[in-house]
C-alpha cells in the first residue's frame, strides 16, 4: 500500500517558518500531483496548498496566500510546503496526498485523493 510521509513540523513562535517536505518511498509522483491539507481536532480537513504535477501551476487557500509557498522536486520525488509568519491558526496536523487528477471537483476536495500521509504536528505557540 501507498503511504505518504510528511515532515518537517514542530513547535514555533508565532511568526516563525517551517518547511514540510512530502515524500513517498517506493512510490513515483509521476501521474500524481500533490495537495497539502491541514486538520484541527473537531473540524474537517481543510486544502492548504496545491501542485499541479503537469504545469507546476500552485494553488493556495485565501487564508495561507503570500505566507506559504509549495515546491515540487519531482526528480527527487519530494514535494515542499514553506510556511513563513507563521500564526497560532496555523496550528494543526499537516498531512500530504496524491492526487491521480481523474475526478472532477476542486483541489481541496479529499475525494479526489488515492493516497494520504500520517500527518505532520505543526504547532505555533509562543
Amino acid at each position: 500500500e501507498v503511504q505518504l510521509q510528511a515532515s518537517g513540523g514542530g513547535l514555533v513562535p508565532p511568526g516563525g517558518s517551517l518547511r514540510l517536505s512530502c515524500t513517498a518511498p517506493g512510490f513515483v509522483f509521476d501521474n500524481y500531483s500533490i495537495g497539502w491539507f491541514r486538520q484541527v481536532p473537531g473540524k474537517e480537513r481543510e486544502g492548504v496548498s496545491y501542485i499541479d504535477k503537469t504545469d507546476d501551476v500552485e494553488y493556495y487557500a485565501d487564508s495561507v496566500k503570500g505566507r506559504f509557498t509549495i515546491t515540487g522536486d519531482w526528480p527527487k520525488n519530494t514535494v515542499y510546503l514553506q510556511m513563513n509568519n507563521l500564526a497560532p491558526e496555523d496550528t494543526a496536523v499537516y498531512y500530504c496526498a496524491a492526487d491521480p487528477v481523474t475526478r472532477p471537483g476542486s483541489w481541496k476536495d479529499t475525494k479526489r485523493y488515492d493516497y494520504w500521509g500520517q500527518g505532520t504536528q505543526v504547532t505555533v505557540s509562543s
